[in-house]
């Protein structure tokens, strides 16, 4: 009986507190098209490449497609081998706002992307108020930036990046990417405000938007350059000095196919997904807990209970009440998918290993990114 007591209020008090932290997306506000476009040579895009020939057309299409406020579109290579840079000419070949700059190797003590941010950042337009920034396998609409510029002076934040709606590959996808990108749900929330305090922070450096101002006066990319997150790590270390960061969706105005397939998101999502940084050196185990004891465990747990015939239980009813919320989750979840195949709905059922997955990447000193070791900050170890 003690026992059933303390379990239940275990998962209750940890179920409480997700719970109230997704109640704070009641008052979420989304990035909509803009009435009018930022002036002439505003935003100054940074797109960081490194062999993405078999994605980068899409995102170019869509860039290509924005107005003059887009001054220019700098495509910063690491080093690619494949046909990434023969597109990319071809590009430039027709809009003069596509410049390619080259960016290897990169140094030693940097993880690759936030190199070829840097590098891009310190090449921009001194005269751009904006930089976005935005990955090669993002498919943005031409009114994306806009949007995003208009958004941040509505809510007079400094920085935003999007929750992108995401493209999901092949069935087996749909169950292994929701069940990852639930986590995010129940560690800091539902997308839709800006963020006060580090531990609240959310952030996609899939699509992101900042004053150069505040990026050069904070140390450009630098504050990143060791970080496996580095979209997450420069947001926190934004908001750490006291600049507010948002972190919305924005609907069909943008949206992404992270990975190929099932094998490629299980592979690689984790190794940023913990959100393992200097501000939380060993992945937030707390959020981990969360993960494992509200979200993953509520649902096997209620299954082997009910075939124990213990269903009068305290630790029965609080566990059904979670699969209740997993369940919402699932539901609310959706409209974060462009399409849904059927196993979609099967998702939960990955949420154990997932959470298993997470935990020994946070426990996981070496990564690599396309063959490339990722540095780690001495913190970080």
């Amino acid at each position: 009986m003690l026992l059933d007591a303390a379990c239940a209020l275990v998962l209750g008090a940890l179920g409480a507190a997700v719970v109230l932290r997704m109640a704070r997306g009641i008052r979420a506000t989304h990035i909509v098209p803009a009435a009018a476009a930022p002036p002439a040579g505003a935003i100054s895009v940074i797109l960081p490449v490194l062999d993405e020939a078999a994605r980068i057309g899409g995102c170019l299409h869509g860039l290509l497609a924005a107005g003059p406020e887009v001054g220019e579109i700098l495509v910063v290579d690491g080093g690619s081998r494949d046909g990434t840079l023969a597109g990319v000419r071809r590009a430039a070949a027709g809009d003069s706002r596509v410049r390619i700059i080259d960016a290897s190797p990169v140094p030693p003590d940097w993880n690759g992307k936030a190199w070829g941010l840097d590098v891009g950042l310190r090449a921009s337009d001194t005269h751009a108020q904006w930089i976005a920034t935005i990955d090669a396998d993002v498919l943005p609409t031409g009114g994306l930036f806009s949007a995003m510029a208009a958004h941040a002076r509505v809510r007079n934040v400094a920085a935003l990046s999007v929750a992108t709606r995401q493209l999901l590959g092949t069935p087996l996808m749909a169950i292994v990417h929701p069940a990852m990108l639930a986590t995010l749900v129940y560690r800091f929330g539902l997308p839709g405000s800006e963020a006060m305090r580090v531990s609240d922070v959310q952030a996609s450096g899939q699509c992101f938007l900042a004053e150069r101002a505040l990026l050069i006066a904070h140390g450009a990319f630098g504050n990143v350059r060791a970080s496996r997150c580095e979209d997450v790590t420069l947001a926190r270390s934004l908001v750490a000095a006291g600049t507010p960061v948002g972190f919305y969706e924005a609907g069909d105005l943008v949206s992404v196919r992270m990975y190929a397939n099932a094998r490629e998101t299980w592979r690689n999502w984790p190794r940023s997904l913990t959100l393992r940084d200097r501000f939380a050196p060993f992945g937030g185990w707390a959020g981990l807990t969360e993960v494992m004891l509200v979200q993953a465990a509520p649902l096997p747990l209620a299954l082997g209970l009910a075939l124990a015939h213990a269903t009068a239980s305290l630790t029965f009813a609080v566990a059904a009440i979670l699969v209740c919320v997993r369940a919402g989750v699932l539901f609310g979840a959706a409209r974060a998918y462009v399409q849904r195949p059927w196993t979609y709905w099967l998702s939960p059922l990955a949420d154990v290993p997932v959470a298993l997955a997470l935990f020994a990447s946070a426990l996981r000193r070496r990564h690599t990114w396309r063959g490339r070791d990722l540095v780690l900050a001495e913190t970080q170890r």
